[in-house]
């Protein structure tokens, strides 16, 4: 019989226990002495939050398909039994076997968010293993690194043995037998990384040095080894509709952040926002067909008891065969009394019609996200939005009955005037207007609208149009987001709007470790020991601590965050090969600065350098 990690005394002491004794519906349990590899997937956050991530559901029943390897779990452990686990010396666990990761061949990590870095290092401390990659012996497990944020690797490169770059369902059969290879020849940790650096996709870090101007701009790097490669080319699956996918995903047992089913329609966007990450990442579009998503659909709902499925994608207005797999699913899942959620739609009159479908009489907010509060600064950021389709999309969901939308807009874009700043307020005004234009007044529910604006800071990515901009600094943030505050203020229906900002400590922070090099890795590692973590949560987040630690490590932010780079400037990421070249990448930069805009893939191919890969419909490739 398993037996827990945590004592029942233990369990009895923290918050949501749940968390941490595994063995939940799907869940994979293996004999560990008759496995090759023990594999542990962990998301540096809260159960809640890991448990909705898809990636990491997809390789978890990947990885346990193939006889030879066991994947399990692990999450952060919340504050409560982080505590308990350092004062009783017990090392961190995988949630299936309950046993310490420690003792494990590899501890996989994927980096959605930048915010999570010290969680990083907790995982590491708390499971016994060496912050340092570079003082790791043979006996503990081979850290990797993959996700979003493993395309600009180097501020957390210190504590990584390899990044995996790309999508993971392409390599890591590869990477493994090269595992077992080199322990049945007796190699040792450094011969499997010698070996895996040579494996596409895969990064290994130490083997790479930084060098840098005086003036703290990159100059190139060094290799230690001339086999190993100069780039890193992304991993990219080809044809979707037949790559892995989990028709079992584990199924918590407390409420998490996305309890439901979830679908992924397709991968990559036509659309080419400038300020967009993902977008350019995970270029081209690739679509899954329609027939076999409707498979997958009964067989997760069948197989979990979820009561809700969601459609993922980037833009799901923009997969091919929607119409198709919608008209499917609302016939199906009503039939199962099964919830829809449709997210990424663009709000039209198609989208409002099917949500009318699939959302209860009392209708949920609709979301719109034009992005800033003018014509000129969505054309500057690509947005292909305009006030004229807001304003009709708005009108054509207050017939339909809603009555509360949501508008996010970002503060700080490159170009910004106090006038695109203005029309933020400007713009929501327009909206609840037209609510009162178009729903009689014997037709209000509650008699009113409400319009709740939302603005983030905008926060120049890798591998985007704007990896050249200058980032506001805290306190022009913060004068941006009261003068915001104070054009609502003066709109004639101020009172059916309601405005929310983010806090711009932690943007500015975010700023710096999305664009930052190798030296960032020692003022992380020194805010973790002097108590950061979860920064992603505000009432955990220290911004003082973080300043100090800049101070003393000697590292300026300014330089990170406000400095406006050259054009000819190497980027700590430029050895990683996106799909995306730097040259379409600057050529969209000027085409910004001159608020020219960029129609998008389904109209007019722009020569991003995706085409290469030869798959999507868009690329010259197939489906």
């Amino acid at each position: 019989m398993r037996r827990l990690a945590l004592s029942d005394e233990v369990l009895m002491r923290v918050e949501k226990p749940a968390r941490y004794i595994g063995n939940e519906i799907n869940s994979v349990v293996k004999d560990g002495e008759r496995v090759a590899v023990r594999f542990v997937m962990c998301f540096p956050d809260v159960y809640e939050i890991g448990m909705s991530h898809l990636g990491i559901q997809i390789l978890y029943s990947m990885l346990n398909e193939w006889e030879d390897v066991w994947c399990e779990r692990v999450y952060s452990p919340w504050v409560d039994l982080d505590r308990i686990m350092r004062e009783q010396n017990i090392p961190l666990f995988a949630l299936e076997s309950q046993e310490p990761v420690k003792n494990m061949d590899f501890l996989g990590i994927t980096i959605q968010y930048e915010m999570c870095y010290t969680n990083i290092l907790q995982i590491l401390d708390l499971a016994q293993i060496p912050l340092m990659a570079a003082e790791r012996g043979e006996d503990v497990p081979i850290v990797i690194g993959g996700g979003p944020c493993a395309y600009n690797p180097e501020p957390i490169a210190d504590f990584f043995d390899i990044f995996y770059i790309g999508e993971g369902e392409t390599q890591y059969r590869a990477l493994l037998d090269c595992y077992l290879a080199n322990r049945a020849q007796g190699g040792t940790r450094r011969d499997f990384l010698k070996r895996a650096a040579g494996l596409p996709g895969i990064y290994v870090p130490q083997f790479y040095e930084e060098l840098y101007h005086a003036d703290g701009t990159v100059r190139g790097r060094k290799k230690l080894y001339e086999e190993i490669p100069d780039t890193i080319t992304k991993e990219l699956v080809r044809d979707v509709t037949e790559v892995h996918y989990p028709l079992k995903p584990v199924v918590p047992f407390i409420k998490v952040t996305q309890d439901r089913v979830v679908l992924e329609i397709q991968r990559g966007c036509i659309r080419g926002c400038r300020f967009c990450q993902a977008g350019q990442l995970y270029r081209p579009v690739r679509e899954r067909d329609a027939d076999r998503l409707k498979e997958y659909a009964a067989a997760m709902l069948e197989n979990t008891g979820h009561e809700e499925i969601s459609l993922s994608s980037l833009s799901s207005s923009d997969y091919t065969q929607l119409n198709e797999l919608l008209d499917f699913l609302i016939e199906d899942c009503s039939r199962k009394h099964v919830n829809i959620s449709l997210p990424s739609l663009r709000i039209d009159a198609f989208s409002l019609d099917v949500m009318s479908k699939v959302q209860d009489v009392k209708k949920s907010s609709l979301t719109f996200a034009p992005e800033a509060g003018s014509q000129r600064l969505r054309d500057v950021i690509n947005k292909g939005l305009t006030e004229e389709v807001i304003l009709k999309g708005a009108a054509l969901a207050f017939e339909g009955g809603w009555t509360r939308v949501k508008l996010y807009f970002m503060l700080g874009l490159p170009t910004e005037t106090e006038e695109d700043i203005r029309g933020i307020g400007d713009l929501s005004n327009k909206i609840a207007a037209a609510f009162f234009e178009t729903v009689p007044k014997d037709k209000r529910v509650n008699g009113k609208v409400q319009i709740v604006a939302s603005t983030s800071f905008f926060i120049p990515k890798p591998f985007t149009p704007f990896q050249w901009a200058r980032m506001c600094t805290k306190e022009e943030f913060l004068d941006k987001a009261y003068l915001t505050k104070r054009g609502i203020m003066e709109q004639l229906n101020q009172k059916s709007i309601k405005y929310n900002w983010h806090e711009a400590d932690a943007s500015v922070l975010e700023g710096v470790f999305a664009r930052g090099d190798r030296r960032v890795a020692a003022v992380i590692l020194e805010a973790y020991r002097r108590g950061c973590l979860f920064d992603s949560w505000s009432e955990y987040f220290h911004n003082d601590i973080w300043l100090q630690c800049f101070a003393d490590c000697g590292l300026d932010i300014g330089f990170y965050t406000t400095r406006e780079r050259a054009e000819d400037e190497i980027f700590p990421w430029d050895f990683i090969d996106c799909g995306v070249t730097k040259e379409f990448l600057l050529r969209e930069w000027k085409k910004a600065q001159a608020g020219t805009v960029s129609p998008n893939c389904r109209k007019q191919c722009q020569g991003c350098g995706a085409g290469r890969f030869g798959v999507g419909r868009e690329c010259g490739g197939k489906l």
